[in-house]
C-alpha cells in the first residue's frame, strides 16, 4: 500500500469506512505493516488510526495529498477527498 491511497477497514470500530493512508511503517512480514489512517472525521490528522494493513481492504482509487494548497492538509480536504470521485490507479 501507498501513501494516498484509499482503503476500506475489515475489522474493528471503524469498520466500513473508507479512510486515506497518510503513513506506512513497513514490518518484518506484510502482516506486521502498519498503516496511519484518517477520514477527517471520526479520525482526524491530529488522531489518526494506526492500523495493521492485514485489517483494510485495498482500493485502486488514490487521493491527492499534496493539493492541500498554502494552509497545508486539514481535515476538511481529506472529507472532500473522499466524498468526491477518486482517480483510479494511473489516471493522475
Amino acid at each position: 500500500m501507498k501513501i494516498g491511497q484509499i482503503v476500506i477497514v475489515k475489522k474493528g470500530r471503524d469498520k466500513g469506512r473508507m479512510m486515506v493512508v497518510l503513513a506506512v511503517e513497513p514490518g518484518k512480514t506484510a502482516e506486521a505493516t502498519f498503516l496511519t489512517l484518517a477520514d477527517g472525521k471520526a479520525r482526524t490528522l491530529s488522531k489518526p488510526k494506526k492500523k495493521k494493513a492485514m485489517h483494510v481492504q485495498p482500493t485502486n482509487s488514490y487521493a491527492d495529498l499534496t493539493r492541500a494548497g498554502p494552509r497545508g492538509l486539514q481535515d476538511a480536504d481529506i472529507r472532500k477527498m473522499l466524498g468526491e470521485e477518486v482517480h483510479p490507479v494511473g489516471e493522475g
